[in-house]
């Protein structure tokens, strides 16, 4: 049985036998009928929420009319559908001044019963139609509002039409205050941002922001396209990852003193040489009383002395970032890599083949590129076998596609060479092929580096007998404009 068939409906009318004229024939079609016969009456059984009320307008205490107009003024009843029944008023007037009245559809008596079954069959098919439409809305307005990320509907013109209740929290703002206005003027009032030169286009857009405060969002701007392609407006998602930032600012942090520390055993070893060495001539400059002798000793001092200075200032660099990029030399940058690493190289036998362009310079950050340039080194100093070698080269190039000039280092080993099925994983945070001695970050806060100086890097690896070896391709842009 369709859904209508059950529906009540209300006959208002004050002459018994027309109420049972229509109610007989609306039960006739399975129809629950209630009835009234005043307006007062009307306007009570309204309350209980019939789906469709047929009401006669000439009533002994009030016009249909005025039944009308109450039921469509009080919000509880104001969406039950009526149709005006009347056998007096039947001028265009009439009819005019139902249907501005509030009324849904305007019948004459005597009505055929098939003409008033279509009108109570249509206008109850319309009202079922608007009662899922506004279930929807309200369905679609409750996801949009418990989303955590701030969303706002921009029209043509980049105005905020609708926001959700994360778009006015992360904002500080009412909604008042943000719809009507574009995007970049609720950041600009909300954070003191300037996006006024974001274009909103036909392409998807997505950008990370900061604010003075330090609070950190990533913002994306979605087109909406008509049928036919043509933008009609924009999504405006805005996100707040200033959380998220600070994790992988701490994991940073926290490589970098790991990176040290693993350093710590290597560099004693490196300092502890020297450190003999001067014992030993403190030694025979004490006991001596030749002056040849003893200029020769403390000239052999001076000289460990620079050597410890200079693993002293290699650490500290490896540790303290600059303020601000400068220019540097890449040939310099992995050699003082590998004096670090020297006996990691020397208790392996692994030798390191050079072929630098010593002028090659890029723009960047010393400690961070260096950094950067050790992780990719110790894997290759862990994959290679005893007394195999390590190919570097530092060249000036140009990036293929877009033909930036820049600096290319090649860091090639000829070890077992990396699986197919981890090649996709190397660079994801967390991802380690070394148990407990490797914390997964080294690559993944490498390409970070990398991709922070404008570079990126390519891997070419093989693992079969004979050529097995990984090669990591690393590109540096020469003047990347930092933001």
């Amino acid at each position: 049985m369709p859904d209508e068939v059950a529906a009540t409906i209300l006959v208002v009318d004050d002459r018994e036998e027309n109420r049972y004229i229509v109610s007989r024939t609306l039960r006739g079609a399975g129809y629950r009928v209630v009835e009234a016969g005043t307006g007062k009456s009307a306007l009570a059984q309204a309350g209980e929420l019939p789906d469709l009320i047929l009401l006669d307008i000439r009533l002994p205490d009030m016009t249909g009319y005025e039944v009308c107009s109450r039921i469509k003024a009080n919000p509880r009843t104001r969406g039950i559908p009526v149709v005006h029944l009347s056998a007096s008023f039947v001028s265009s007037e009439s009819r005019v001044m139902s249907l501005e009245g509030g009324a849904d559809s305007y019948l004459t008596q005597p009505v055929e019963p098939p003409v008033l079954l279509a009108t109570v069959k249509a206008l109850l098919r319309l009202r079922k139609a608007e009662s899922m439409s506004r279930l929807s809305a309200r369905q679609w307005q409750t996801t949009f509002d418990s989303l955590s990320e701030g969303i706002g509907l921009l029209d043509e013109h980049g105005r905020v039409q609708r926001c959700n209740r994360a778009m006015s929290e992360l904002t500080g703002k009412r909604y008042s205050e943000i719809e009507g206005k574009t995007f970049s003027e609720v950041l600009n009032e909300a954070f003191r941002i300037d996006v006024s030169d974001l274009d909103c286009g036909t392409e998807r857009m997505r950008i990370e922001i900061s604010t003075p405060e330090k609070r950190w969002f990533v913002i994306a701007v979605d087109p909406v396209l008509d049928q036919d392609g043509t933008p009609s407006g924009n999504i405006f998602v805005l996100s707040d990852v200033t959380a998220s930032k600070g994790a992988e600012e701490a994991l940073k942090v926290s490589e970098r003193l790991a990176a040290t520390g693993r350093l710590a055993h290597s560099i004693a070893h490196e300092i502890n040489n020297p450190l003999e060495s001067l014992i030993n001539l403190l030694y025979l400059m004490e006991h001596s009383s030749d002056i040849t002798e003893l200029k020769k000793w403390v000239a052999q001092a001076h000289a460990e002395l620079a050597r410890v200075s200079r693993i002293t200032k290699q650490t500290l660099s490896f540790h303290r970032e600059a303020s601000s990029p400068v220019p540097l030399k890449v040939a310099e940058i992995v050699d003082g890599v590998v004096s670090l690493y020297g006996p990691q190289l020397a208790s392996r036998n692994v030798a390191i083949r050079r072929k630098y362009d010593k002028e090659a310079t890029v723009v960047g950050y010393p400690s961070a590129l260096q950094q950067a340039l050790a992780n990719f080194l110790t894997n290759a100093i862990d994959a290679s076998p005893n007394g195999g070698e390590i190919n570097l080269r530092v060249s000036r190039t140009r990036e293929w596609r877009t033909q930036r000039p820049g600096v290319q280092v090649l860091i090639a080993d000829k070890g077992s060479g990396i699986p197919v099925e981890v090649r996709g994983k190397i660079f994801d945070a967390f991802f380690t092929t070394k148990g407990a001695a490797g914390s997964g970050l080294g690559l993944w806060l490498s390409l970070g580096t990398l991709n922070r100086h404008g570079g990126h890097v390519r891997l070419r690896t093989s693992v079969l007998p004979g050529k097995s070896g990984t090669c990591f391709s690393i590109f540096l842009p020469c003047n990347h404009s930092f933001a």
